[in-house]
């Protein structure tokens, strides 16, 4: 069967992806092989940070990435093979800034095949073993089942319709997923994302690695990052900061990688940007780790010992329903909490916000 693959370099982590036919991967424009030149360099686009109440910035960004959308029109003047190489065309431009040649051991491969086995039609519980992971609150939803030194999970973007099983080993050396007849490229790279994720989740966790829940902005070649539950105002931070600190920059905005290398805490970009388009292949020294929460007014503490640690634990990205993983992350959450200046900033939407941010952080006003 024919295959192609791709290799990319994540924190110095090199994964690989395979693709059978029919899938292929959906080739750059000329516009986005320019976009993903400066980005591959560490470049800055100009993406800003998405906060729910801005989904009016997902166009342009989009568009800064030199996405097209589809239109009736554009569908109307392809070909039968055109429409056939579109829907299973994987849009990859996020990871193509990480590209690196396919020489060399990856850490990991994720395969993605042409065909669903039989064995896994019925979907992931036919595995069997052990129902390790649901995740059913809100669209996608996804499911786990672990039996033995495998692990499969099955995406639902819809209550009643699967996506696809991704079945990978416990060792986390490989992946295999299987889309489900029909499913398009669109539909089938949102799965991949999320797969990928927990497979380098999974192979990195013994290797000093951690990825934080997190919006990261850099300022004199530091980088510092805002985390805190969901809604509280991650991406509204980081972009007061680009509004009202000259100078600054946003280097992700949903999942960056840190690592510790020669003692040291560095936090990289990533693929993985949630709504906010930024995939820059960029990397600085950690100033502070700062949580964010929502408060009538603006004051900033530091946190020290266990405080630090529950801090930083609850915003790493992480498998939370296996100990093997989190045994493993521990002593990389305990050293980031212990060697990274650690913060809980309490705050409004507002300028003030980053003001006292800024002097709590840098020891000098804005």
């Amino acid at each position: 069967m024919k295959s192609e693959s791709r290799t990319y370099q994540i924190a110095g982590h090199r994964i690989r992806v395979t693709l059978e036919s029919p899938w292929t991967f959906k080739a750059l424009t000329p516009e986005q092989e320019k976009l993903v030149s400066v980005l591959r360099e560490g470049g800055d686009l100009g993406i800003l940070p998405v906060p729910a109440d801005r989904l009016d910035q997902l166009a342009p960004n989009a568009s800064l990435m030199g996405k097209q959308r589809m239109t009736r029109e554009l569908w109307e003047s392809y070909s039968d093979e055109d429409r056939d190489a579109f829907r299973h065309a994987l849009d990859f431009v996020q990871y193509a800034p990480f590209e690196v040649d396919n020489e060399g051991d990856p850490l990991f491969t994720l395969t993605v095949h042409g065909h669903i086995p039989e064995a896994f039609q019925a979907g992931a519980a036919a595995l069997g073993g052990e129902k390790v992971v649901s995740v059913d609150n809100v669209p996608p939803f996804f499911y786990g089942y672990r039996k033995d030194d495998r692990i499969a999970y099955e995406f639902f973007p819809e209550k009643d319709l699967s996506a696809g099983v991704f079945v990978m080993g416990t060792d986390a050396r490989s992946g295999e997923y299987y889309p489900r007849e029909g499913v398009g490229g669109r539909m089938t790279m949102m799965q991949l994302n999320t797969s990928l994720m927990i497979l380098y989740t999974f192979a990195t966790a013994p290797l000093q690695t951690i990825l934080l829940h997190s919006s990261v902005i850099r300022y004199e070649d530091k980088a510092q990052l805002f985390f805190g539950v969901s809604g509280t105002g991650k991406s509204t931070h980081s972009r007061l900061w680009l509004e009202h600190v000259p100078g600054c920059d946003l280097m992700n905005d949903d999942n960056p990688v840190i690592r510790f290398i020669d003692g040291q805490a560095r936090v990289f970009g990533s693929p993985w940007s949630g709504k906010t388009l930024c995939y820059r292949n960029v990397s600085a020294p950690v100033r502070a780790l700062v949580r964010l929460e929502q408060a009538p007014e603006n004051r900033i503490e530091r946190l020290f010992g266990l405080q630090a640690y529950a801090s930083v634990v609850a915003a790493v990205s992480t498998i939370r329903w296996s100990p093997e993983i989190m045994d493993s992350l521990v002593p990389t959450i305990e050293k980031a909490a212990m060697q990274v200046p650690c913060y809980r900033l309490s705050c409004r939407p507002d300028r003030e916000a980053v003001e006292v941010c800024f002097r709590g952080l840098m020891n000098k006003n804005l």
